[in-house]
């Protein structure tokens, strides 16, 4: 049931979030910390209205206009009656509001403007146009402004994917396997999965099934040197791991030192023990020479724009501009530079994002292969197929919400020479 302290709520956290100095989650999380007196289920109303507000922030500002008063109140109003119905908030408002809430209500939304309707900057559209038809790009909007599914990887080291169903649906939970990944399981809710044993011990852990293609690209043996060169949370580590039986040495590289150690007890779960959390300074780290020509499998997960996670970090795609993409294209490309020169001759090199964007993707390999004759392509599809995984893509790893329910991801495999 929404109440007007709840709508204040609302009104008081967009106004911090659509600053976009920080990161949405980051903003939501130091509120709800902030004002704890908030329950469970209202916290979650008053999230899931600033992520709607975020999600469909074009359309709603477009109503907002018709309207009086501040305008994080009206954007509220609004993303409190996507989430609880119209009803509900216009039950807790003055009469002018409640007659303008009424009336968006009668609004066809089909008779807004494509642009609008997409929810996406000018910018991104414009890209995306290079690719795609406008009835597409509409299709992808929508699909980016929906919330993500939960998708989970089990740890093949500890347990079977037809296990680890079996134990969730004894659990109570509605759940299936992916259709893509083979270590994929998708579940319809959110639970708190901290509750699980199976969850406590390391045998599932979170992670879209579209980083969990990324990690089979590289497809790593037991038994050999495995580089993660931005490892970040670790998710991939760990599935490269897995899949190694925890043989041989993975080496987990970041330049963040809480990200590793953010890690560490994700790692403990997992029960790997050729896994070795290395802080760098940079991409250049001199200590990183000791690897050079060694490493067997590298995979370069780059830091992106992160435009393919929408469906879960919707302020992305108005805190990101031309301008930082392209800082974050001269980054790419000097990572990909170094993580190359790790790679032992006839070894596997894979650039990958989670951007939705050419130039972070396409013409970042093309430039790097332009200038690395010693190294080759390879064909992404084929790469899947050879381990059973239905080919995704063709020559590079293309994932699309709209056409394969996962988050939007790239990836390239490359060969170094003999």
């Amino acid at each position: 049931m929404i109440h007007a302290p709840l709508i204040a709520h609302a009104e008081q956290l967009l106004r911090e979030v659509l600053k976009f100095e920080h990161p949405a989650d980051s903003v939501v999380s130091r509120y709800f910390r902030t004002h704890h007196a908030l329950g469970h289920r209202d916290r979650g109303i008053v999230a899931e209205a600033v992520y709607s507000v975020l999600r469909q922030k074009l359309e709603f500002s477009h109503f907002a206009q018709s309207a009086n008063g501040p305008i994080e109140r009206r954007l509220a109003l609004l993303g409190l009656a996507y989430v609880a119905g119209i009803e509900s908030v216009v039950a807790r408002v003055g009469p002018a509001e409640a007659q303008w809430l009424e009336h968006i209500k009668t609004v066809d939304r089909k008779s807004l403007p494509w642009e609008m309707r997409c929810n996406l900057p000018e910018w991104i559209r414009e890209r995306l146009q290079k690719r795609f038809a406008n009835d597409e790009i509409e299709a992808l909007a929508n699909a980016l402004n929906r919330s993500a599914p939960l998708d989970l990887r089990v740890n093949v080291a500890r347990m079977s994917r037809d296990e680890a169903l079996r134990i969730l649906r004894v659990e109570g939970f509605a759940c299936e396997a992916t259709p893509y990944s083979p270590d994929g399981i998708r579940l319809e809710e959110k639970p708190a999965l901290n509750r699980l044993a199976i969850f406590n011990d390391g045998s599932i852990e979170v992670q879209d099934e579209g980083s969990q293609l990324l990690a089979r690209l590289l497809a790593p043996k037991r038994g050999e040197l495995v580089i993660d060169f931005c490892a970040g949370a670790g998710g991939k580590t760990l599935a490269l791991g897995a899949l190694m039986r925890s043989t041989g040495r993975l080496y987990a590289l970041d330049i963040s030192a809480k990200r590793l150690a953010n890690f560490k007890p994700r790692l403990a779960r997992s029960g790997l023990s050729n896994v070795h959390p290395m802080h760098i300074d940079s991409e250049r780290d001199a200590r990183l020479k000791r690897f050079t020509g060694k490493a067997e499998r590298v995979l370069v997960d780059a830091p992106c724009s992160g435009l393919g996670t929408l469906r879960r970090n919707p302020d992305l795609k108005w805190r990101q501009t031309p301008e930082t993409v392209a800082l974050l294209v001269v980054a790419q490309e000097s990572i990909l530079a170094s993580a190359a020169r790790l790679v032992a001759p006839g070894g596997r090199l894979v650039y990958g994002t989670c951007s939705m964007l050419d130039e972070e993707n396409q013409s970042v390999v093309a430039r790097f292969l332009s200038t690395h004759p010693e190294f080759a392509r390879q064909n992404a599809a084929e790469v899947l197929t050879a381990q059973g995984i239905s080919a995704v893509g063709a020559e590079n790893l293309e994932l699309w919400p709209h056409r394969h329910g996962t988050d939007g991801f790239f990836g390239t495999v490359m060969q170094r020479q003999p």
